[in-house]
């Protein structure tokens, strides 16, 4: 009985509010912006011109891809993509400084014998995510602003002489960003590092390891499954971010999906928004895959 509720309820999640709405908005991707009156009319066809947009920009943008630094007659949308490959680079930035951040902690996490001291410290861990995420966003910005904690720290202490702007600088929203998602970070490398046989540890550094080779060699190769997994869902959700990216992001600074939420809201471009959201799924999707194959992850170790 509960091996069928579990598995209505894992088909319902799955095909109700994740296939069909991705197929709902990859169909809408391929659509004219018509008025609802116009919508299944002879008008209501299939078109790739949403995409061209992403690419190309308007008809008559002055802008041109250039290659090598020479320049050619296509029309090249700069704008939108410069925003999108910034987003796809941050969002790696953000990833790699989660994992360099989380897994120390992970792994005295995994390897520590006390079990209270440990308990307590993943409880001191869950508490601040009990706030709401935009609550945090904005407190962030607070700590960070011109009369924010480190500002003020850092001036009172001489080290500088004026408050720096690390709303503009954008260092703001990526440490929002990296705390945002640390959690989805350090507990699938806590789980992999938990299960690993400490005395392979304490072998390696009896035969006169260093502790680089022993991560390099024992424990990192264990608890690649766990890694993979947490960069995955840190760099999908930095990548895929609204709330942090519009309240920490300064007045130059422009996330990808600002872009969807103005052509979905404010450009009231239903199609249009769809294929640029396709457009960042498609590539997270893609770049996932690769990173999964070039460190010879499957599918079915990361789901362990």
């Amino acid at each position: 009985m509960l091996g069928s509720y579990l598995i209505v309820a894992v088909g319902f999640w799955v095909l109700i509010l994740i296939v069909l709405p991705q197929l709902s908005m990859f169909d809408y991707s391929f659509r004219y912006n018509l008025p609802p009156a116009e919508i299944g009319t002879e008008k209501d066809v299939y078109t790739t011109s949403n995409y061209g947009h992403f690419f190309q920009g308007n008809e008559g943008n002055p802008d041109r891809l250039s290659v090598f630094g020479m320049e050619t007659d296509i029309p090249f949308n700069q704008i939108g993509m410069s925003v999108f490959f910034k987003t796809i680079v941050a969002a790696v930035f953000v990833t790699l400084f989660d994992l360099l951040l989380c897994y120390p902690l992970a792994y005295y996490l995994g390897q520590s014998k006390g079990g209270g001291f440990v308990r307590s410290l993943v409880l001191l861990l869950i508490i601040p995510y009990w706030v709401n995420e935009i609550l945090r966003a904005f407190a962030f910005r607070i700590i960070f602003g011109a009369t924010g904690v480190i500002n003020t720290s850092l001036v009172g202490l001489g080290i500088l002489d004026a408050p720096f702007d690390f709303v503009r600088e954008d260092i703001a929203l990526y440490a929002g960003l990296g705390y945002a998602y640390i959690l989805l970070m350090i507990f699938p490398i806590y789980n992999a590092i938990e299960s690993l046989d400490h005395n392979q540890v304490e072998a390696a550094r009896d035969l006169g390891s260093p502790w680089w080779r022993i991560h390099w060699r024992v424990v990192i190769p264990f608890a690649k499954p766990g890694i993979v997994s947490g960069c995955t869902m840190v760099f999908m959700l930095s990548a895929g971010a609204l709330a942090a990216p519009q309240i920490l992001g300064g007045p130059s600074s422009l996330w990808f999906t600002q872009i969807i939420y103005q052509w979905f809201n404010t450009g009231g471009n239903w199609p249009r928004g769809a294929a640029y959201a396709v457009v960042l799924l498609i590539t997270c999707i893609i770049f996932v895959l690769a990173m999964m194959r070039i460190f010879k992850v499957k599918m079915g170790e990361i789901g362990k």
